[in-house]
């Protein structure tokens, strides 16, 4: 966690909504095996080169998924009140029902899935060493959130390992 903290080239988030140039709380950053072009939100964004630290958790979360990643999104937010609003992961720079693998540290966090059809929701709690794979028909037919809360002051790092089409 502290690695992460210091080591990775966080940047706020940017996003286009309604037309709108929008820039959050909540910091990113993406690091892959080559500079990938990816897009989310209307924005644009070139991947860095891999950290000695992200490219150790990255054969860790490789080992326990038995799945391979080219790129990974790390998010960090700051508190509580920031969070992610309903979506899928279903950008076509996205490999097709690829996984994608979740890791968090720091303070645990509620995440969320909604049905896209059913209106079905399932919570989970990731606590501080997690991983949560999403994989195969999941950005289908599910949508998934991180709601913010009041209740959280601590920060959270969330590190999303994927594969960029290439």
């Amino acid at each position: 966690y502290e690695a992460l903290l210091k080591d990775i080239a966080w940047k706020h988030d940017e996003a286009i909504v309604f037309g709108k140039h929008i820039v959050t709380k909540r910091k990113v950053a993406w690091y892959a095996d080559k500079s990938y072009q990816y897009s989310y939100s209307n924005i644009h964004r070139t991947a860095l080169l891999w950290t000695p630290h992200v490219l150790a958790l990255k054969a860790i979360v490789e080992a326990q998924t038995l799945q391979t990643y080219n790129s990974c999104l790390l998010n960090f937010y700051p508190s509580g009140t920031e969070g992610m609003a309903w979506h899928s992961d279903d950008e076509i720079d996205l490999i097709k029902n690829g996984a994608i693998a979740s890791l968090s540290f720091g303070a645990e966090r509620k995440f969320a899935f909604k049905h896209k059809q059913t209106k079905e929701k399932v919570d989970v709690f990731l606590e501080h060493g997690s991983l949560l794979v999403m994989k195969d028909t999941t950005q289908t037919y599910w949508l998934h959130r991180l709601p913010p809360t009041k209740k959280i002051f601590t920060p959270r790092i969330n590190l999303t390992f994927r594969t960029i089409v290439e």
